[in-house]
């Protein structure tokens, strides 16, 4: 049976930087859960403002990191109760990107819908340098609402 526990900021970019097969910990965040069996943390979510500015309307969270241990159903398990969450916070959209080659089946069970695809870009240009530090290929953006 998983469980939701409460974990820091701190804590859960540990766990992502531990377990995440692609992606470091974000910048920030509005809250983080952790979901456990048994006593042990078996995954986390940390969910903050939408990276994308356009996005960003004060009434849309983005889902930033879902990492698990593997265990069975702890993705959708996450992916729901950061929604409830989010609802509860006053929020009235959920967003997060996954990678093209991924399925979003955990998404998909949660309830969320796939909305479009987005192509992969570096951040840097001529005006703003930066060094990538995330995968840079195309994503799909799923939402719920």
């Amino acid at each position: 049976m998983l469980q939701i526990i409460p974990i820091s900021f701190r804590n859960a970019c540990e766990f992502v930087n531990k377990n995440h097969r692609h992606h470091k910990n974000p910048q920030g965040h509005k809250f983080s859960i952790a979901a456990a069996k048994n006593d042990k943390i078996i995954g986390v979510v940390i969910c903050g403002r939408p990276v994308s500015r356009i996005l960003d309307d004060g009434f849309t969270l983005e889902v930033t990191r879902c990492c698990t241990d593997g265990t069975k159903n702890a993705c959708s398990f996450l992916y729901a109760t950061a929604w409830r969450i989010a609802k509860n916070m006053g929020y009235k959209k959920l967003i997060t990107y996954i990678l093209d080659e991924e399925k979003g089946s955990s998404l998909k069970a949660a309830g969320f819908k796939e909305i479009s695809k987005v192509f992969g870009r570096s951040w840097s240009c001529k005006s703003r340098p930066r060094i990538d530090k995330m995968p840079i290929q195309d994503k799909k953006r799923f939402e719920i609402c």
